[in-house]
């Protein structure tokens, strides 16, 4: 029998997790649990071999960014940092769009895509109300009367100052009023998906794709924190460069020259409220305090250890140590997170408290701050998809689809990941963007071994582009949150977020051919691949 019972078993599994991933019948965590269970009853897999691969490196890595992202939240970091580059940008339209996109590109890289986009959207909102309410006084004072988009019926008294779910019953000033408000709304969500790409950490595709590929090929040694920024850093400023250009184009017009001045004698009297409106949010926020300052300072240390980890192209701090391949990312990771559990959040030696009176040995954060933005679901998914790949692997499926995929051997490098990345991103438009990558990096895995081409040819593109579900709002939680605020409709939504995926995919392309090929030395098929390939044909 060509096509054997454990890889049928196995084929079957990896359909019936599949399709509740699609359907999402149940929830996404619970479908991971499906090959916790089907594995051993096959006989694919031990259940104590299933359990392994559901808490892996990339859990624990995962468990320090959190502790990190907690304290950034608890303090207000991520506030001060968004206002104080709003203020920076100004309040014409085009700029605060760029300063807004900015804030949250930075912010994502660190934080998920969902929580930076449900940090930033109330502060956007704060913005966009002071724009409405300042246009509808000037409406009432002058003597001209508001241009009104079709589709919506006169006000109902004032307007709300924060987030409104329903604005169908409210009105806007003008119909340019409304283009700012959409532009600056879609814009955030872009951009966090931007910043997502541009770290191993960014998002849980990333750390999918990085757990999948080093169990996979052990000896490869090429994808770290360093790598892995160098290569997407540049692909996130161009993108961030011409989504901005596109969703300027398609809502505000082509006078740059009016909407992104920084002369101060060009400015409105509803962007001098605006920036009256930021600059007073900010002074709230008081002078930067000791727990800020003390998460600004393990943000950097995170960033600086794991960068000077294993750079490659100097010794790095791991070198220092006797025994080889016992430390990785998430070993700082998790010892950053520990400390900022044992570290006080009130100043030493200081008679005044920055955090709660009762307790001056309040630490900087406490488990319940963790456990609000620790992601279970993700980790349980992720955990679903290592077990879902170890299946393949074991069972023999992934080298039968491998030789399935024979016939397109007679393709060049460049056109097979082309094809990959239009394929992901036309999937994960319609399912979660972690679910299609789990499902994808296998095929994609086999399908670069039996067509001799370097794996990372066609699976780093393809872990970018299935970020790219920007064109509806169950595409990702980040659109699903700015859509939620009532200022777009999936129309709008549709039209933006199609011209953002070509743009994702044109400039992942780009990356791959060029700066990608001597990075990552793709011209040849490399020997860590050729030793998988050749187990896994024996």
């Amino acid at each position: 029998n060509y096509f054997g019972g454990a890889e049928a078993c196995c084929a079957y599994v990896l359909m019936v997790t599949a399709v509740y991933w699609v359907s999402e019948a149940v929830p996404l965590g619970a479908a991971a649990l499906v090959p916790a269970f089907l594995y051993p009853l096959f006989g694919v897999l031990k259940s104590s071999e299933v359990a392994a691969e559901y808490c892996k490196d990339t859990t624990l890595l995962l468990m320090g960014v959190i502790c990190l992202a907690a304290s950034i939240e608890k303090w207000n970091l991520h506030k001060r940092i968004a206002l104080r580059m709003v203020m920076i940008a100004g309040a014409k339209p085009g700029m605060l769009v760029l300063g807004f996109m900015c804030c949250t590109v930075f912010l994502s890289m660190w934080l998920s895509n969902t929580s930076t986009t449900a940090m930033v959207m109330p502060i956007a909102e704060a913005v966009l109300q002071q724009l409405i309410c300042t246009g509808l006084a000037d409406s009432h004072n002058d003597s001209e009367t508001a241009e009104a988009t079709e589709d919506e019926a006169g006000m109902s008294g004032s307007v709300s100052p924060m987030r409104v779910k329903a604005r169908r019953d409210s009105q806007y000033p003008t119909k340019r009023d409304h283009m700012i408000c959409k532009c600056l709304s879609l814009s955030i969500t872009y951009a966090a998906t931007i910043g997502g790409l541009i770290t191993i950490t960014g998002t849980s595709t990333n750390l999918i794709f990085a757990e999948q590929f080093n169990t996979r090929y052990p000896d490869a040694k090429t994808i770290n924190f360093g790598t892995w920024f160098i290569f997407s850093f540049p692909i996130a400023i161009i993108m961030l460069v011409l989504t901005w250009l596109w969703l300027h184009f398609l809502f505000l017009g082509c006078n740059f020259r009016e909407t992104c001045s920084l002369s101060k004698k060009r400015k409105t009297r509803r962007e001098m409220m605006s920036e009256k409106r930021i600059h007073e949010e900010y002074t709230k926020l008081g002078p930067i305090s000791y727990p800020e300052v003390v998460t600004g300072v393990f943000f950097i240390l995170m960033t600086l250890l794991w960068f000077t980890r294993e750079p490659g192209f100097v010794p790095g701090w791991t070198s220092l140590f006797e025994k080889k391949g016992y430390r990785t990312d998430a070993t700082v990771s998790v010892l950053l997170g520990f400390l900022l559990f044992l570290i006080p959040a009130r100043r030493p030696f200081s008679s005044s408290s920055s955090s709660n009176d009762d307790d001056p040995l309040a630490p900087m954060i406490n488990w319940k701050d963790f456990q609000r933005l620790m992601p279970w679901e993700i980790v349980i998914l992720v955990g679903g998809g290592y077990a879902l790949a170890a299946g393949c692997k074991v069972s023999g499926l992934s080298v039968w689809i491998g030789r399935q995929l024979e016939p397109m051997s007679g393709l060049p490098p460049w056109a097979v990941t082309l094809l990959a990345c239009l394929l992901v991103s036309a999937v994960t438009e319609f399912a979660s963007n972690p679910a299609t990558l789990t499902v994808f990096l296998p095929i994609l895995s086999a399908l670069s071994e039996t067509l001799q081409i370097n794996p990372l040819h066609t699976l780093i593109p393809s872990t970018m582009c299935v970020s790219f579900g920007v064109m509806l709002p169950v595409g990702n939680p980040p659109n699903a949150i700015v859509f939620s605020y009532g200022h777009v409709q999936i129309s709008d939504m549709v039209k933006a977020g199609f011209g953002v995926n070509l743009i994702g995919v044109a400039v992942v392309m780009l990356a791959i051919t060029t700066w990608g090929v001597p990075l990552f030395n793709l011209t040849e098929f490399p020997a860590w691949a050729v030793a998988r390939n050749v187990t896994g044909i024996l």
